[in-house]
């Protein structure tokens, strides 16, 4: 898929000065000043590659080293996968560059609803994924400064690792794009020290077999994949904060593109290089692969210390972006009213009452989870997460198909219609999969918080029928003031 083709976009909305540039437009009040500052591409980028890769990077390789190196079989595949939904959602975005992301996709194809599932189950996924993110980043701080002795202890330190990256937010987009481009590039140092350095001590008999096991190739392709599907979220980053993004028709695309084989090029070649420089054997049983990874190509028990301080590097920056995110979609409802009218609220280009429920909401579940003294909570909830992440992909994915099958000239390019048909499908099918690989525990605990979000949407639908604004075409969304 070309993401700048010659199609002509759809005729702007009246709100709007399609020859002004996006600097000049009129934004709205809060939303201006020298902290607000729009994203250009690099930074656009950065957002998604640093959203996708967090701190599971540092485990994948010994997570599935039991499948053998038929694993990485299923990476490529994946990546494929992965690959197909980023140039759709590039496709949207080109068609509907507006803050939001598949909130507003499946809005504008769907209705109101459909829309609201989306920014629900987006917004759910966003926090619950934060508070889990920072407590395992305490687990990276524990090998720098000892924070594990005491429980209250790694409380606090969990708490500071979510509050660092909303103060950032709170600052303005400015300083959060400042702190995206800076951690991305910091975690890719040594991501691709190992990445890049493992080739030259590739050795080919530390690989193991391709196939371990007494099932099929197939099945350990799908048994590992199972483990890998999750490490490809966020790509939806840059579509998400699209109005914050200069000249989104064009940037969004190739930052979602370009981010995603970015990340996709770190995780297959860093975990080819650690599967080169460990024994199978040792690799298996391994707590630190990338720090076994690094020992082994220049010796020593540095290595350990240096692959913690990237993973919290590295986690840090993803919670940065993840925390735009999660004030992000209830912003672009807010608008439409099917959020809480304060979601809207934005300061220095930032919703600031968005990211301050989020992480309020993120360190109540932290706290909670401490005082519990146990981790129970955190993996049923982290797996509900990996089944709601995928309810907005495949509302997006569907808006897609929905657009192709119309045939309307304004929304299709006829010269594309099959290219952009076969990678929906491969997007819809890599979305399916998503959800199969969340198993059924997750699936049954992620259906009901959908279900409470019904219930919240039915409170909303109520007060905009009231207020005569609930009227929505499928042409498009009702309100097209989201453009920032």
């Amino acid at each position: 898929m070309h993401v700048t083709g010659t199609v002509p976009p759809p005729a702007p909305a009246p709100q709007e000065t399609p020859a002004a540039p996006a600097e000049a437009r009129q934004t709205p009040a809060g939303d201006s000043g020298r902290h607000a500052r729009r994203f250009g591409l690099p930074v656009a980028t950065a957002l998604v590659t640093g959203n996708i890769i967090g701190g599971g990077i540092f485990l994948l390789p010994a997570s599935v080293a039991p499948f053998g190196t038929v694993s990485l079989v299923a990476f490529g595949v994946l990546t494929l996968g992965a690959i197909a939904l980023a140039l759709v959602f590039g496709r949207l975005a080109e068609r509907d560059p507006r803050t939001g992301g598949p909130y507003v996709y499946a809005r504008a194809a769907f209705g109101d609803f459909a829309g609201f599932l989306a920014a629900w189950a987006y917004w759910i996924t966003t926090w619950v994924s934060n508070a889990a993110l920072a407590v395992a980043a305490v687990g990276y701080l524990d090998v720098l400064i000892p924070v594990n002795d005491h429980r209250w202890t790694a409380c606090l330190a969990a708490l500071a690792v979510q509050w660092l990256p909303a103060l950032a937010n709170f600052a303005g987009t400015r300083y959060v794009g400042a702190v995206q481009l800076v951690s991305t590039v910091l975690k890719f140092a040594p991501l691709l020290l190992v990445a890049v350095g493992g080739l030259f001590f590739f050795d080919a008999d530390n690989l193991g077999p391709f196939h371990t096991g007494d099932g099929s190739a197939i099945g350990a392709v799908s048994a590992s994949a199972a483990i890998l599907l999750f490490s490809y979220l966020g790509v939806e980053s840059a579509a998400v904060s699209a109005g914050e993004v200069r000249n989104p028709r064009r940037n969004v695309g190739r930052a979602t593109v370009i981010g995603t084989a970015g990340a996709a090029l770190v995780y297959l070649l860093g975990t080819l290089a650690v599967f080169g420089t460990v024994a199978h054997d040792d690799l298996v049983d391994s707590t630190a692969p990338f720090s076994d990874a690094v020992n082994a190509m220049f010796g020593g028990g540095w290595g350990g210390w240096a692959v913690a301080l990237a993973a919290l590097v590295s986690m840090t920056g993803c919670l940065n972006g993840w925390t735009l995110l999660s004030a992000q979609t209830p912003y672009a409802a807010a608008k439409d009213g099917l959020f809480p009218a304060a979601f809207a609220r934005k300061r220095r280009g930032v919703p600031t009452f968005g990211v301050g429920v989020t992480v309020v909401l993120a360190s109540l579940l932290t706290v909670y989870n401490y005082a519990a003294g146990t981790a129970k909570v955190f993996e049923v909830l982290v797996l509900v997460t990996t089944f709601t992440a995928t309810v907005p992909y495949l509302l997006a994915t569907a808006a897609q198909l929905f657009h192709l099958a119309s045939g309307r000239r304004d929304l299709v390019d006829r010269r594309r219609l099959v290219r952009d048909t076969v990678v929906t499908v491969v997007a819809a099918a890599f979305s399916m999969w998503l959800v199969a690989g969340a198993g059924y525990a997750a699936v049954y605990q992620g259906v009901l918080f959908l279900f409470a979000g019904v219930l919240v949407y039915a409170v909303m639908a109520a007060r905009l029928r009231g207020t005569g604004n609930c009227a929505t075409s499928h042409d498009g969304p009702a309100d097209a003031s989201h453009s920032t």
